[in-house]
């Protein structure tokens, strides 16, 4: 879990900081990194897994607070709501 949460960490970090890390000027700058030669392609792999990390978290967290909700509704509203 520790390992995970340290790695989910630096994807996010690497994928914030390749914004400021670029030479948009030079294209070659980036034409040999993953992804390369195109700006995006680049972003996609730097940046994407960062995105997928705090899409799921979000997901999660919004599921957590629906359960919670859920368990501190009295019983006669949960059957009522879809």
């Amino acid at each position: 879990m520790l390992v995970g949460g340290l790695l989910a960490v630096y994807l996010i970090a690497r994928g914030i900081a390749e914004f400021f890390i670029i030479d948009y000027s030079n294209p070659e700058s980036y034409a040999q990194d993953w992804g390369g030669p195109h700006l995006l392609g680049v972003f996609a792999v730097h940046t994407g897994p960062g995105l997928v990390i705090l899409g799921a978290a979000v997901a999660h967290l919004r599921r957590r607070r629906d359960r919670q909700r859920a368990a501190v509704q009295p019983p006669d509203r949960r059957s009522t709501e879809a």
